[in-house]
């Protein structure tokens, strides 16, 4: 009997599941996308049960397209957005819906936190840095001051990976990939912060089991097989916070290896060997899924932007795409190539939920500055790319400010399929920008590989990387460029100074 590794990358505006056999090839995929809740501006929640219909849709529909059994799937591995919380009472149930990773509510408690244990103190215990609304502690402190009955019900606390491996396994974990931004994790003894946990008002009873990366939590119940459709032998792997699958999913896996993610978020991970606490605390410092290695990791908004443009006004582009034309994104991209670099003039900023590490401010908004009659819809795209180019290049400049070589960008996700968007980004950068041929299922292959080793079907992370991943593209920097990529960060800089206080 053939076997296969049945993976969910849980992103933040779509699940997509992917089939691999045992040598590291997609077999199928499916992905489901979803909008957000917000019910106020800077908040972004999910109904805990859409997440499970998401779930059973993406799931169901990537092993129909492979054509094949339940009994042939030995283990479903998970790749998933970190800091979205799930909040559940003593049967289980939850509370509430999920508070999602982007949701920037708990600025006042995030500042209220920081200010109680100091600034060094919390980098010192956890690696972060800011006073970052998106930390889970920092919502529950929310929970506590505005939802009383909410928070009084809470019996168990868990980030959505380790929910649905509790909803599947019955046993509730949490891997300390995905704890690192809660606030309340100890990223030097891998263990709960107790006097965090007491401020916040929580126990260690009401949160998961932590466990490494990676790890084989065990097989799905008899009830949930029957629910999801999945052989009672099938195994579950906890993964790990996707932006730390991903690397594992395109090779980046030893210490000095930089890569860049811009699926709804951009995310860069600096590969370390050692914690890093970043003295001007601008960059966080996370655990990777890799034994004994950290990542220098930074966020914000990315092809959430283009998401947005296109839902509000790439109404002709979505009409071309639904009567058989090509993808809209496509169509974009083929505005975005007849723009001059620079898009004659127009700024974008590209902080729908705020802005993340290096330039961290909880009260970012996005925008367009420098618009003029002569701009069209081509320059907005361009703008949108190049905005997001810009937070990478801040980014960057922060990284190797703490003796971190960036030599090269290797690049996942959605944008990385746009040829134009990486060729911005080596131009801009000034770094070669490599793809691998597996880029879009990057989550998807990182988990898979995690599961696939714990299982047994690959001996170590490295053999299996080194057998599955081929180089794609290298895009190499023009030179001609860098003086107008130069030019467009100081003003982007300069941007972001000047609307500080309009953004407050």
């Amino acid at each position: 009997m053939e076997k296969y590794i049945l993976t969910i990358d849980m992103g933040t505006t779509a699940f997509k599941a992917s089939l691999f056999d045992c040598s590291g090839n997609e077999c199928a995929s499916s992905t489901e996308e979803y909008q957000l809740i917000t019910p106020q501006p800077g908040q972004a929640e999910m109904e805990v049960s859409e997440y499970v219909n998401i779930f059973k849709t993406a799931v169901s529909g990537a092993i129909s397209k492979a054509k094949v059994s339940p009994e042939e799937i030995v283990t479903l591995g998970i790749s998933c957005q970190a800091e979205t919380t799930v909040f559940l009472d003593k049967n289980s149930r939850p509370v509430r819906p999920a508070i999602v990773w982007c949701d920037n509510r708990a600025a006042e408690e995030a500042s209220e936190i920081v200010d109680e244990f100091g600034s060094t103190n919390i980098q010192r215990h956890t690696g972060q840095v800011g006073r970052d609304p998106i930390w889970p502690g920092a919502k529950l402190l929310w929970l506590k001051k505005h939802e009383r009955q909410v928070f009084g019900r809470i019996d168990k606390i868990v980030q959505l990976n380790g929910f649905f491996t509790y909803l599947l396994t019955g046993r509730l974990v949490e891997d300390d990939s995905m704890l690192g931004s809660s606030i309340y994790w100890n990223i030097s003894t891998r263990e709960y912060w107790d006097d965090m946990l007491g401020y916040i008002g929580i126990s260690r009873r009401q949160l998961p089991e932590v466990v490494r990366p990676g790890s084989l939590i065990g097989k799905v119940t008899a009830e949930a097989a029957r629910e999801f459709g999945f052989s009672a032998e099938m195994t579950v792997n906890i993964g790990g916070c996707d932006l730390a699958c991903g690397p594992v999913g395109t090779g980046a896996i030893k210490p000095g290896n930089f890569s860049d993610s811009t699926g709804s978020a951009l995310c860069t991970m600096a590969m370390v060997d050692h914690v890093v606490l970043d003295p001007s605390r601008q960059m966080p410092c996370y655990c990777s899924v890799i034994p004994g290695l950290y990542m220098v990791h930074a966020y914000s908004t990315g092809g959430m932007y283009m998401k947005w443009f296109r839902d509000n006004f790439g109404e002709m582009e979505m009409e071309k795409e639904k009567d058989g034309g090509i993808n809209a994104y496509d169509q974009f991209d083929v505005m975005a190539s007849e723009i001059p670099a620079g898009s004659e003039g127009l700024i974008a900023l590209p902080h729908l939920q705020g802005s993340g590490p290096p330039d961290m401010n909880a009260g970012a908004r996005a925008c367009f500055f420098g618009m003029t009659i002569a701009h069209g819809k081509a320059h907005f795209v361009r703008a949108i790319m190049e905005s997001v180019v810009m937070v990478l290049c801040r980014v960057i400049e922060a990284t190797e400010a703490l003796d971190i070589n960036v030599d090269r960008i290797i690049s996942f996700g959605g944008g990385a399929l746009s040829s134009v968007w990486c060729q911005i980004r080596a131009d801009a950068t000034g770094k070669e920008v490599m793809t691998t041929r597996n880029n879009k299922s990057a989550c998807c292959l990182g988990a898979g590989i995690l599961a696939g080793v714990a299982c047994g079907i690959w001996e170590s992370v490295d053999s299996a990387c080194e057998m599955i991943i081929k180089k794609d593209k290298v895009y190499k920097p023009d030179p001609d460029k860098k003086a107008v990529y130069a030019d467009l960060l100081k003003k982007y800089k300069k941007l972001m100074e000047c609307l500080e206080p309009v953004f407050r």
